[in-house]
């Protein structure tokens, strides 16, 4: 077993495996990682090819020894449940990306059972489980699927909140300030500090409007979440900005909210380093 190393993970954009154009952009953009998608974004009909795409993709990258762009690269498979779960699965995980992210977690058996997977596949120890929260049962357990990130042999280093499928499968209105989906998302923030993993606000539609979006990105940085994922490009450098305080980055004693933090957090002071000095990136 090895310890998870901390990642900054401010900005995290969604990336259709099927969209050839976007992944070519990928090493020119600023996000600290991306999620190539072969779930929601992929039509039924081209599942197949998408994951041929993502294999390519990955090849074409070790080949040319490529380091550019996202930080991390995470591939979200299909749920296992479904026809093309356990093959995406395989794919993703012969891909060697950083981390896998599993839709439609629902029970801590979710994460235990692709975490078999891969050790039968003999994946990487430090090939990390992502886990979607877009469900009310996963609400219902967040907490012991979260509790699964102080067991560094499930392999959970993330949780990322699916606003949009929990506001399908409960009917909750989506509002601009978010007040209806608030306590669920504060609870996941809860959990995820529990477990001591990171936890990733939900995406925000209207990416023409960057001025929400920021508001949104600052609202959800104030909720305790380490970053936001993200649906386009534009979105990248707000979301950087919001997630980090590159003014406290030479620092031996920071200044936050007007207030000096001492040397008995300097767990917390080494995270927000690491943001900030990502920020030459952005």
């Amino acid at each position: 077993m090895i310890e998870r190393p901390y990642r900054p993970r401010r900005s995290v954009l969604y990336v259709p495996a099927s969209n050839a154009k976007a992944l070519a952009k990928l090493p020119g953009l600023a996000c600290d990682a991306a999620i190539i998608d072969l779930e929601d974004a992929v039509a039924p009909d081209a599942k197949f090819a998408a994951r041929e795409a993502l294999q390519a993709f990955f090849a074409e990258r070790r080949a040319s020894g490529s380091t550019g762009g996202p930080g991390e690269l995470i591939i979200r498979v299909n749920a296992l449940s479904s026809e093309w779960g356990h093959e995406d699965l395989l794919a993703a995980r012969a891909c060697h990306p950083d981390g896998i992210l599993l839709p439609k977690v629902e029970t801590p058996r979710d994460i235990l059972e692709a975490n078999d997977t891969m050790d039968d596949e003999d994946a990487h120890p430090a090939l990390w489980l992502w886990a979607m929260i877009e469900t009310p049962k996963a609400l219902l357990n967040i907490g012991a699927i979260a509790e699964l990130g102080r067991d560094p042999g499930a392999r959970l280093a993330c949780l990322v909140a699916g606003t949009n499928d929990l506001v399908k499968e409960t009917g909750v209105r989506m509002t601009q300030d978010r007040r209806f989906l608030t306590p669920w998302l504060m609870h996941m923030v809860l959990a995820a500090k529990a477990g001591g993993i990171d936890v990733l606000d939900g995406v925000a539609n209207n990416f023409r409007d960057l001025e929400v979006f920021s508001r949104e990105c600052e609202e959800g940085a104030g909720m305790g979440f380490d970053g936001k994922t993200l649906i386009h490009p534009d979105q990248i450098a707000p979301a950087n900005a919001a997630f980090a305080a590159p003014e406290n980055a030479a620092k031996g004693v920071l200044t936050i909210d007007g207030r000096m933090t001492e040397r008995l957090h300097l767990a917390q002071a080494e995270r927000l380093l690491a943001k900030a000095g990502n920020l030459g990136d952005a």
